[in-house]
C-alpha cells in the first residue's frame, strides 16, 4: 500500500490459485525488518560492520520496536480478549508468546466483480480512555546520531519539529505504520522516542518519551492519502488476476521507482527447494554444448 514511499528494495511472494491470490513474505526475507533514514537526503552507508550502516541500524530499530511494544504493557493487567486464540500459538509450547493481538479484517475492492481482500492485522495493546477501551498500536522511533538530532534537548520544547523531521527521513516506515494502524482499526498510535545510551552503543537504549496520536492525524501530517494506498492494492490485484495460475515474486526495483513481477517455480523459496548452480562454460560437456544458431532463412522456414 505504501510502495510509492519506499526507496530500498523488498519482495513479496504472490500465489494465484483459481480466483484467489495469496500474498506472503519469502522465507528469509528482510521485509519485516525496520529501516532507518530510508528517505533521508543523505544515504545511510551500506557497510555491514558499521553500527550506523543500513543492516546494523535495521536490526537495532527492529529490536527496539519489539521491546518497546512489550515494555509499555501492564504485565499484571487483565488481557483484552479479541474473541479468537493466537493463530501462532500451539498447545505444546510452554514459553509464552509476545503479547500481541491479531484481527482478520475484510474489505471489498471491486463490488462489481465481487473482489474482496482479507488482511491479518496487529494490535499491540489496549488503553482505557474516559472509561472506554481503545485499541492501540505501539511503535518506536530510534535515535542513533545523538549529535545531529539531540532529542534529549529538543523533545521537551520541539516535539512537533522532531516528529516532522522523522517523518521526512523515515516516510516509508511511518507511512506503513500509519496504514497498518488504520487497517487494524486502531484508535490510537503511541510513538516512543528511544535513544542510544551512547553514540557508539547500539545495545543499550533509553526511552526519552512517548506521544499518542490518532492514525488519521498522522496520515494528514505526512500527506498520506489512504484512498491512494488502496488504489495501489487494487491495481496490483487487477494485474495479478490477469496472470495464469502459479507463483510469482513481486520486487521493488532497487534503483528505480517501479515494481517488477517474475514468475517462479511452484517450489521456489520452500524449505526443500534446492537451487541448481549454473555450470561454467569450461564445465559444460561437449555433447551438451549449445548448438550454433540456425541461419536466418532456415529459422524462418521453421
Amino acid at each position: 500500500m505504501c510502495a510509492a514511499k519506499s526507496v530500498y528494495s523488498w519482495d513479496i511472494v504472490v500465489t494465484r490459485k483459481g480466483d484467489k491470490l495469496f500474498f506472503d513474505k519469502r522465507e528469509g526475507s528482510s521485509i519485516d525488518l525496520l529501516t532507518v533514514n530510508e528517505t533521508a537526503p543523505e544515504q545511510v552507508p551500506e557497510d555491514k560492520d558499521n553500527i550506523n550502516g543500513v543492516q546494523q541500524l535495521s536490526l537495532e530499530a527492529t529490536m527496539i520496536n519489539q521491546n518497546l511494544s512489550q515494555q509499555l504493557l501492564v504485565k499484571s493487567g487483565n488481557k483484552h480478549n479479541l474473541g479468537k486464540p493466537n493463530p501462532f500459538a500451539s498447545s505444546g509450547e510452554r514459553e509464552e508468546l509476545a503479547s500481541v493481538g491479531y484481527r482478520y479484517r475484510r474489505w471489498t475492492l471491486n463490488p462489481e466483480d465481487h473482489v474482496d481482500i482479507v488482511v491479518r492485522c496487529e494490535i499491540d495493546g489496549v488503553i482505557n480512555n474516559k472509561g472506554e477501551d481503545q485499541l492501540l498500536s505501539i511503535k518506536a522511533l530510534n535515535e542513533f546520531d545523538l549529535r545531529a538530532t539531540d532529542w534529549r534537548k529538543k523533545l521537551e520544547s520541539q516535539r512537533g519539529a522532531v516528529l516532522a523531521f522523522e517523518a521526512k527521513n523515515n516516510l516509508a516506515k511511518l507511512a506503513k505504520w500509519t496504514m497498518s494502524a488504520l487497517l487494524a482499526g486502531a484508535d490510537m498510535v503511541k510513538l516512543g522516542y528511544v535513544s542510544r545510551a551512547g553514540p557508539k552503543d547500539n545495545v543499550n537504549h533509553v526511552i526519552l518519551g512517548t506521544q499518542t496520536s490518532k492514525p488519521r492525524d498522522l496520515a494528514a501530517q505526512m500527506s498520506l492519502n489512504p484512498d491512494h494506498c488502496w488504489g495501489i492494492v487494487r491495481a496490483l490485484v487487477d494485474m495479478l488476476m490477469k496472470q495464469p495460475e502459479g507463483k510469482y515474486l513481486l520486487i521493488k526495483d532497487p534503483n528505480k521507482d517501479l515494481l517488477r513481477l517474475y514468475a517462479v517455480p511452484e517450489d521456489a523459496f520452500e524449505t526443500n527447494y534446492v537451487e541448481e548452480p549454473l555450470a561454467d562454460n569450461d564445465e559444460v560437456p561437449a555433447d551438451d554444448a549449445v548448438p550454433t544458431a540456425a541461419p536466418a532463412e532456415e529459422a524462418a522456414d521453421e
